[in-house]
């Protein structure tokens, strides 16, 4: 991909423009960098690109528009654009692109789904390294996956988010997968279907296509993306079929990457090599799992890798426990497919929910996980939503709601609930909304809940790190 003198225009100066901006700049491309917000913009003075805040028309002579993932393809700049038949792509298909013109081209194992995005490459990245092989998970997850291509790695575990796969367009993965479909992000989207298509994209031109057994959407967008010629293994926490891999007993076994899976398996793991717990994490270690195995990785490494893995911070982390009370911040689940999850990993649960729902119906989640539920406690601009489908399918659960306008929502509903709990209960932290009405984003909010748990615990109380 020759850039040399290319004039490109960059539309956004957050991570992903600063990450794109600077590599174009190096790669001898005459680069404009628009962006709303003026302060931002200024950041980027140091990269030596033209800024030029707010355009909502391409300069003249602009050959290519590379757009941070957040922006719509409605956004009048990027609308105009394609009217002007100029090409607008993502960061993710320039890196895919940059990285084919390397000697020695990076391998993508790559990562989409509603939940369990993060801690799926988090565990893959776990396991290539247990290999050998010099990985790093990037993409959605922090490190901008243009900036691993270029430092060189050569094994990518790379989370995708649906917008980063509406702007890419030749990704090629080495093995891609779909965990979970669930509604999100449909006011980008605009519609479920629009959404699903975005998720399926991954699988286009893989090489080998990964599917969740026990999800139907996970299965039909294999099914209806997966190219000609692309192998097929399925994943699932129940026994696994040929093809498979899945669990027996208390182990992890693969029936798909071994000599003869009709009559054949081979042993990846045990449960307890899996954090945080709960089915939803087995699957996420099944799908990095085979991710790994269809890139070589053997079996051994596997288990060592998954026992390794670190949870990061705000994802079912353990804070503390205080009076036979565990306390658990899943600040990240932030729609109901996330903290149904969450739930169902622990068969006693207070839980702290609420925010900013997005449209999404909770009314299935509360019906699933009411026989778990010892209390409720709700803030946040939906939480009536959520009370309300709790006297649906929950009558019996108490309920507090926390009046709106408290200066310190989060402190309110620790404390609320740890009355609420009792010996052997857990307080869970899992909103199924996301932050935004209360909160600068979903860190602060588990950042909040941690700092409420060890206010409540005192100094003498037992605590764990929550990593963030």
């Amino acid at each position: 991909m020759d850039l040399s003198g290319r004039r490109v225009l960059v539309a956004g100066a957050g991570v992903t423009g600063r990450s794109v901006a600077g590599a174009l700049a190096a790669m001898g491309a005459e680069v404009t960098v628009t962006d709303g917000n003026a302060q931002r913009l200024a950041e980027l003075e140091p990269l030596g690109v033209r800024l030029a805040a707010g355009l909502d028309t391409p300069p003249e002579g602009t050959s290519l528009v590379v757009t941070s993932p957040g922006w719509k393809p409605t956004a009048p700049l990027l609308a105009r654009a394609a009217e002007a038949g100029i090409e607008v792509i993502g960061d993710v298909e320039l890196a895919w692109r940059i990285g084919n013109t390397l000697p020695q081209p990076p391998v993508w194992l790559a990562v989409t789904g509603t939940n369990g995005k993060t801690t799926t490459v988090g565990m893959l990245a776990g396991i290539l390294r247990a290999a050998g092989a010099d990985a790093v998970a990037c993409g959605n997850v922090g490190f901008a996956v243009l900036d691993a291509v270029l430092a060189g790695h050569r094994v990518l575990a790379v989370e995708l988010s649906s917008y980063q796969l509406y702007w890419s367009s030749t990704l090629a993965p080495h093995a891609s997968v779909v965990l979970n479909l669930a509604e999100d992000h449909l006011d980008w989207h605009g519609s479920l279907a629009a959404y699903a298509e975005a998720k399926g994209a991954i699988h286009e031109r893989s090489g080998t296509v990964v599917h969740n057994v026990a999800e139907a959407a996970s299965t039909r967008l294999a099914d209806e993306h997966a190219p000609p010629g692309a192998a097929r293994v399925g994943f699932g926490t129940g026994t696994p079929r040929p093809g498979e891999l899945g669990v027996v007993e208390d182990l992890l076994v693969d029936r798909a990457f071994v000599a003869d899976p009709a009559t054949t398996a081979e042993q990846l793991g045990t449960l307890a090599d899996i954090r945080p717990p709960g089915p939803h994490n087995v699957a996420n270690a099944l799908a990095a799992a085979a991710l790994a195995r269809a890139y070589g990785v053997p079996a051994d490494a596997v288990g060592r890798g998954l026992a390794g893995y670190q949870p990061a911070a705000h994802r079912a982390v353990e804070v503390a426990e205080i009076g036979g009370v565990r306390y658990v911040n899943d600040s990240k689940a932030t729609n109901p497919h996330a903290a149904a999850g969450s739930l169902r990993a622990y068969p006693g649960v207070v839980w702290i929910a609420g925010g900013q729902l997005k449209g999404a119906s909770v009314d299935e989640l509360v019906a699933e996980v009411a026989g778990r539920l010892r209390g409720a406690v709700l803030l946040g601009v939906d939480a009536d939503v959520i009370g309300a489908a709790l006297a649906r399918h929950a009558p019996d659960v108490p309920v507090q709601r926390l009046p709106p306008g408290d200066d310190d929502p989060m402190t309110a509903a620790v404390s609320a609930a740890s009355a609420m709990a009792r010996p052997g209960d857990v307080v869970l932290l899992a909103p199924a909304a996301a932050s935004l009405d209360l909160f600068r984003d979903y860190a602060q909010r588990g950042e909040a809940f941690v700092a409420a748990v060890h206010a409540l615990a005192g100094p003498a109380a037992g605590r764990r790190h929550d990593g963030g």
